[in-house]
């Protein structure tokens, strides 16, 4: 099948079989989400959201994160993955949150990526699930998910599945399509031993239906 005959299928699926979809972090504003995202490069949302209530307590705005210095923060999240490098990357955030953009959290991908600790994939995060923005965030599972399924060809980074990706779903579609295939890959397409048996995409799957040969 063509990516686009597949995208067709996998859409009606998933319209049909869950029409709503979300992000699994816990967060309240647009700062809350941009520093949960951070966070969770490499780390587990619930691992995460264990993390960010007494985070958000002790900071509850960009304003108050820029005033302290990045070991502060490190005692906040140091239960997470590389919480070296993300305390310096919040504290920079946070202050040019304050200096370049008013304590606002940016709508347009430029603005997003001057931002320290924020790519694409997490500037994309914020664009469809705060903005509703027409924008494909690709991690792990969406790589994994995309390519199993076919949806991509040949793709061997995050930013060619994002440009294939971004070409087959309808721009309206785009915001749930994401969290259609991180929660599949998170809890049914899994890397090691995919649940094929219990997987109702499977029917369209050239991989799933290699397993099963």
């Amino acid at each position: 099948m063509h990516p686009k005959d597949i995208c067709d299928k996998v859409t009606e699926w998933f319209l049909e079989n869950m029409p709503v979809a979300e992000t699994e972090l816990h967060y309240t504003d647009p700062y809350q989400l941009l520093v949960a995202v951070i966070l969770s490069a490499q780390c587990t949302d619930k691992r995460v959201n264990m993390i960010t209530p007494a985070l958000f307590l002790r900071f509850p705005t960009a304003a108050k994160m820029a005033e302290v210095e990045p070991e502060e923060i490190f005692e906040q999240i140091k239960s997470c993955s590389y919480p070296n490098n993300k305390s310096k990357n919040l504290a920079g955030m946070a202050r040019m949150l304050v200096s370049d953009f008013h304590g606002t959290v940016p709508e347009e991908m430029e603005e997003l990526l001057k931002l320290p600790g924020v790519g694409r994939k997490t500037a994309n995060v914020i664009l469809s699930v705060v903005f509703k923005k027409p924008a494909m965030a690709v991690d792990t599972h969406v790589f994994r998910v995309s390519a199993r399924l076919g949806l991509t060809i040949g793709s061997k980074t995050p930013e060619e599945t994002e440009r294939q990706l971004v070409k087959l779903f309808p721009a309206d579609l785009l915001p749930v399509a994401h969290h259609w295939l991180i929660l599949h890959g998170r809890y049914v397409c899994v890397a090691r031993k995919p649940l094929c048996g219990e997987c109702g995409l499977l029917r369209w799957c050239p991989f799933g239906n290699l397993q099963k040969k």
